[in-house]
């Protein structure tokens, strides 16, 4: 009888064993695991396919901005027509034609000239599609869908509170601007009030287009003119770091230099340890172009959606660009 018992026990055992080895993930969160397809969520997808047309694409600005735009839309099956107007808004106006006669169900628009696009924003109107115009206002917003930008503004009165600090006598002051550009004449904006009444002086302006090869070469031409400037606002990055070129070049390293944007590249130059940059007045590409696809799905799928969206900026320089990192856009 104990015989048998043992053989039992014996038998049972093994035909554990063998079960337990039948299994490949054993005591994990697959062992057993049960599929509850009324749980399971569908996996969301849509057949959109949105325009994008900003400024100029050699800007690395708009370059990440396209690409978070573009990596959030094809989570959701979506496609992007992608145009360079490259600084020209005759191209761009053509190249939005070129999107309506595609098909487009949207477009996210920076506009080169943010009155002269006008003519493609009516016609955008009129085939009755979408506008999400991102980064830089147009001129009549009335005639958009929805915008998404950046508070530009802060942006500018950040670096004018800088000055302020490094300068508390105050000094002459060189701007580099962009007045076609929305953006930039909010930026602008918000640097001149930020040092109003502090003992500043407005020496130069000059529209470089937010572009570094114009910025370098007015610059060279302003320190041609001007042997005393204490300070260099600009409209952006590259502007600043084509600034820079020139004064590197001229061995004027008592300038200071201020862009907006938190760009990689200058924020490289902010963590050197002799640098004429100041700081930046940063933004986020990528938290936009994020932002800017919600508005746009919410548009098309008829729900609600905010009118205007405003990223925050702040203030970058070389006690905190560390935190920030200078390998990728903030």
């Amino acid at each position: 009888m104990k015989k048998k018992v043992m053989y039992s026990l014996f038998l049972v055992l093994f035909s554990l064993f063998l079960l337990a080895g039948c299994k490949k993930n054993v005591g994990t969160s697959e062992d057993n695991a049960v599929v509850d397809e009324e749980n399971q969520t569908e996996e969301i997808s849509y057949d959109y396919t949105f325009g994008f047309t900003c400024i100029d694409m050699s800007n690395p600005y708009y370059d990440t901005l396209e690409k978070s735009i573009e990596t959030e839309l094809e989570k959701v099956g979506c496609s992007l027509m992608t145009r360079d107007p490259a600084l020209n808004v005759e191209t761009q106006i053509q190249q939005i034609q070129e999107m309506i006669d595609a098909g487009v169900d949207a477009v996210f628009l920076c506009p080169v000239d943010w009155e002269a696009i006008q003519p493609a924003i009516d016609a955008l109107n009129e085939a009755e599609i979408p506008i999400i115009n991102i980064d830089t206002q147009i001129k009549d917003v009335e005639s958009i869908t929805a915008y998404v930008g950046s508070d530009n503004k802060n942006a500018g009165y950040v670096c004018g509170e800088n000055l302020i600090e490094l300068k508390p006598d105050g000094g002459k002051v060189v701007i580099l601007e962009s007045p076609s550009m929305n953006s930039v004449n909010e930026r602008i904006t918000g640097f001149e009030e930020a040092i109003a009444g502090k003992g500043f002086e407005i020496v130069a302006r000059y529209d470089t287009k937010g572009d570094l090869e114009q910025s370098r070469q007015a610059m060279e031409e302003i320190l041609a003119q001007y042997s005393d400037i204490d300070a260099v606002m600009c409209g952006n990055d590259q502007s600043a770091l084509g600034a820079l070129v020139s004064l590197g070049v001229a061995q004027r390293d008592d300038i200071l230099i201020y862009g907006v944007d938190g760009s990689p590249d200058l924020k490289k130059e902010l963590a050197k340890s002799n640098t004429a940059i100041a700081g930046t007045g940063a933004q986020s590409p990528i938290n936009e172009g994020k932002d800017a696809v919600k508005v746009g799905l919410a548009i098309l799928n008829g729900e609600d959606y905010e009118k205007n969206t405003y990223e925050p900026t702040f203030f970058i320089n070389k006690d905190n660009v560390k935190m920030y990192g200078t390998d990728g856009w903030q």
